[in-house]
């Protein structure tokens, strides 16, 4: 991922035949990278809701219109995953800017303030 000058990389570990064959169903699979892993990808700048995390691939909450991720982490300040706020994400969309497909938003009490990157 890259963030202006900032270039990072992670390893995910998940057994499959391709990467087509993990995000193509459109099932969730989970990772376990954890929050901390990918915030690096982002850089000091990173901010995400820290109460309830998901990842993995084709990581979705309960609420449709919540963030959602063909690749990444998404988080909620409440203790469950239905109405999802913030993600660091390869190919997404969702809540508060469906615009933006890969990077990092974050709004609603997030750890390092609201984000759009």
């Amino acid at each position: 991922m890259k963030v202006g000058v900032h270039m990072s990389f992670t390893v995910i570990n998940k057994q499959a035949s391709s990467l087509f064959s993990l995000i193509a169903d459109g099932q969730y699979r989970n990772t376990s990278l954890g929050l901390n892993a990918w915030k690096t990808l982002i850089g000091s700048q990173a901010s995400l809701q820290t109460v309830c995390n998901k990842e993995g691939f084709n990581v979705v909450c309960t609420d449709n219109s919540s963030s959602k991720a063909r690749i990444g982490i998404i988080g909620n300040d409440k203790y469950n995953c239905t109405t999802c706020d913030s993600r660091i994400e390869f190919g997404t969309g969702g809540y508060d800017d469906d615009s933006n497909t890969c990077g990092n938003e974050a709004t609603f009490a997030p750890d390092n303030g609201h984000e759009h990157i």
